[in-house]
């Protein structure tokens, strides 16, 4: 097919075929189980520096050991800490955990706010989190941006910003809200399959005919020299 004239045009393919390759909505392709949204935020806190794998060998015993809110805000951080080790910055992460649990018994009555407003008052709680919350927990319009969807909304011209606030509104800007969950997902998804950062496996890319970059790979940094030994 001819190349799409626009952006938006070219945004408009790569979603449609982004959705036919990741069927489903924001909820369905989401890699983390969880029932309901202060679950799903907690998976998401933990998720960071690590993969929704490692965290979905945590979240059984740690949902079990605290169910709600308020049981996770009185949470003795030693057990807490022992249940999330596995995931990394464990210290880190039970103070973000248990700051989050008491700004939501003591603020929110215990409930997960469904404005981004509200979720990035709560202690560590950035865009990226929030939009997960809003697009995966609520069916709301949100756009998280990690290093994947930055990175492919850049080699497909969709956005020249390395700030991951501008690229989701360059996004926003190209595709309807009720989209915009589930797009997020798919260029997760897309990112980890087959645009690989160092290698992308453009013969295989669905997207290759409308990409920019089609067939220019990442260059490997240089090999380090190998020390000769001394005569």
């Amino acid at each position: 097919m001819a190349k799409p004239g626009s952006i938006a045009g070219r945004a408009r393919v790569v979603a449609q075929r982004l959705a036919a390759q990741y069927p489903g909505d924001a909820a369905q392709l989401c890699a983390l189980p969880h029932d309901g949204a202060f679950q799903l935020l907690v998976a998401t806190i933990l998720s960071a520096q690590t993969t929704d794998a490692r965290v979905n060998t945590v979240t059984p015993a740690l949902f079990a050991a605290f169910p709600a809110p308020e049981d996770l805000a009185g949470a003795d951080l030693d057990e807490l800490e022992s249940i999330i080790r596995p995931t990394g910055f464990f210290h880190a992460k039970a103070r973000s955990l248990t700051g989050v649990a008491q700004a939501l018994v003591e603020r929110f009555d215990g409930a997960v706010p469904r404005t981004i407003d509200g979720l990035v008052t709560l202690p560590g709680v950035g865009r990226k989190t929030a939009n997960v919350v809003l697009s995966v927990a609520f069916g709301l319009p949100g756009l998280p941006v990690d290093t994947h969807v930055g990175r492919l909304a850049r080699r497909l011209g969709l956005s020249v910003a390395e700030d991951p606030v501008v690229v989701e509104r360059d996004l926003c800007a190209l595709v309807p809200p009720d989209e915009w969950g589930a797009l997020s997902v798919r260029l997760i998804l897309h990112g980890r399959n087959v645009c690989d950062a160092r290698r992308p496996r453009c013969d295989v890319c669905q997207l290759a005919d409308v990409c920019p970059r089609a067939g220019v790979g990442s260059v490997a940094p240089p090999a380090r020299p190998t020390r000769r030994a001394k005569d």
